[in-house]
């Protein structure tokens, strides 16, 4: 019994002294997970609080570990753990908290995988605060953004890359059923220009649409119609015949893009019809282009009847299940169409101005001949101002007739902006009658000074009984040479 004791004794004596020997080494607490380190004791109990959903327990017991030991090796991960508990209560204040928090982790934190997941985490909390098409969009143009950050930034990580880009398919079928309703509504009420541009701005940003066949359907119509317009106008047959081509070139851009991407769409044949009465070539589609459109459609699916029922109920879009499963999303947009920008191109091409070279400098075409220019408009800077008042502002025979004719606005400055203005309209009008072949000497004449609009000028007032001013009072205002009584008073609105 005393032997064995002995043994005992000894064999604790050696284990102490191997004790002994390495007091220097530290254990990893990381790989340790029964290390008794203070750090790694706070971090514990911060993921048992997460557990039991006491969220504010675990925050503080973070925030304590980063505030006191700011060179633990748990730093990282307990950064990153307060996102996560702001992202697991699940409310739209919480999220804006987690949102922040992973964007602070990414900063201090790029070289780490968990990264990517803060940033796909961020991606998410906007997805699934998505609305409605019909409603507001901005969840869904921010989750568009975090994915694309997410792809663009580590499109290495085979993990989490397919993840993020079939959501950003989903994400984007979202936004372009958007924009598809809008360009619907503009096209229904004729309001042409605006919807060429939504349409327009929806087939080159959103090519994986599932109803982009339509799209373009339909924005073929609006050229069309744009110039069925034309032709009923009353506008000269020059700018008329070109503005008409270039519609109908349009229209047939869009028809052939039909044929080329969804070449076995219902809207193929009816592209086809369109492109053979334009007179206009029929493109034929390439085996790839057959080959991945087949494959976009068979990903898709529908939403059940019940599920269709119940999203009523919901403000999360039921769009998504049409989103294909198939082909790589756009990351970055194309210039978008905006319909006024088309009105100011067709006023443009109607009045003959071209912007050559895209440097801003804007020329007058004209045609040559000896009566080539009788049917060409006159834009309003080349009228000639007059020596009256009344005549100061640009008549519409001035202007190459009204603008009821065409059907497109068009907003002109006043010809009497101030005197730096009128020298240059002086300038301009000189140069303009000079190439027309005007008279020089009714360019040349001094501009008058623009009508202000709480002044009564001589000749320009209605009233009858009011007393005519004197010749020294020629070209200025009544209301300074003469007392304001009662109703003369001019109101300033």
């Amino acid at each position: 019994m005393i032997h064995r004791i002995t043994k005992l004794i000894v064999a604790l004596s050696l284990v102490a002294i191997v004790a002994g020997c390495h007091h220097n080494k530290v254990n990893n607490p990381i790989a340790n997970v029964d290390s008794k380190q203070p750090d790694k004791v706070l971090f514990d109990r911060a993921m048992d609080a997460m557990k039991k959903g006491k969220y504010d327990v675990a925050r503080i017991t973070l925030q304590t570990l980063i505030n006191t030991y700011p060179d633990s090796e748990f730093i990282a991960r307990a950064k990153l753990a307060v996102g996560d508990s702001w992202y697991a209560e699940g409310t739209t204040a919480s999220y804006q908290q987690a949102e922040v928090e992973y964007k602070d982790f990414i900063t201090f934190f790029p070289q780490l995988p968990e990264a990517a997941e803060a940033q796909l985490k961020i991606a998410n909390m906007h997805y699934k605060q998505m609305e409605k098409p019909d409603r507001d969009y901005t969840h869904a143009m921010r989750a568009e953004d975090e994915y694309r950050q997410l792809i663009q930034q580590w499109p290495e990580n085979a993990k989490l890359v397919p993840e993020a880009k079939q959501r950003l398919r989903e994400v984007q079928e979202v936004l372009a059923e958007r924009q598809y309703r809008i360009g619907r509504f503009y096209y229904l009420r004729e309001s042409y220009p605006a919807a060429v541009a939504r349409l327009k701005s929806l087939t080159d940003t959103y090519p994986l649409y599932s109803q982009g066949d339509d799209a373009l359907m339909m924005l073929g119509h609006s050229y069309e119609a744009e110039a069925a317009l034309l032709r009923a106008s009353k506008l000269p047959e020059a700018p008329k015949v070109r503005l008409i081509k270039q519609y109908d070139a349009d229209a047939g851009k869009a028809y052939s893009r039909i044929i080329e991407r969804y070449p076995t769409s219902d809207r193929a044949g009816d592209a086809k019809a369109r492109l053979k009465e334009l007179e206009l070539p029929i493109p034929t589609p390439t085996p790839e282009a057959i080959a991945q459109y087949k494959a976009e459609e068979e990903s898709r699916s529908e939403m059940g009847r019940f599920g269709k029922m119940m999203s009523t109920f919901h403000k999360a879009p039921d769009d998504l299940p049409r989103a294909a499963k198939v082909g790589d999303p756009p990351l970055v947009d194309p210039q978008q169409t905006s319909a006024p920008q088309l009105i100011h191109e067709a006023n443009n091409a109607a009045l003959g101005i071209s912007d050559k070279g895209g440097n801003g400098t804007v020329t007058l075409e004209k045609a040559s001949g000896s009566d080539a220019t009788k049917s060409d408009p006159i834009p309003r800077s080349q009228a000639a101002p007059s020596s009256s008042p009344e005549s100061s502002a640009p008549s519409p025979a001035a202007s190459g007739g009204s603008s009821s004719d065409t059907g497109i606005g068009e907003l002109t400055p006043n010809a009497g902006a101030g005197a730096q203005g009128n020298d240059a309209a002086s300038g301009s009008s000189t140069t303009a009658a000079s190439a027309s072949g005007s008279n020089a000497s009714s360019a040349t004449t001094p501009p008058q000074a623009p009508a202000q609009v709480n002044e009564i000028h001589n000749g320009s007032s209605s009233d009858a009984s009011s007393p005519s001013p004197t010749s020294n009072d020629q070209g200025s205002s009544s209301s300074k040479k003469k007392k304001k009584t009662g109703l003369r008073k001019v109101v300033p609105f």
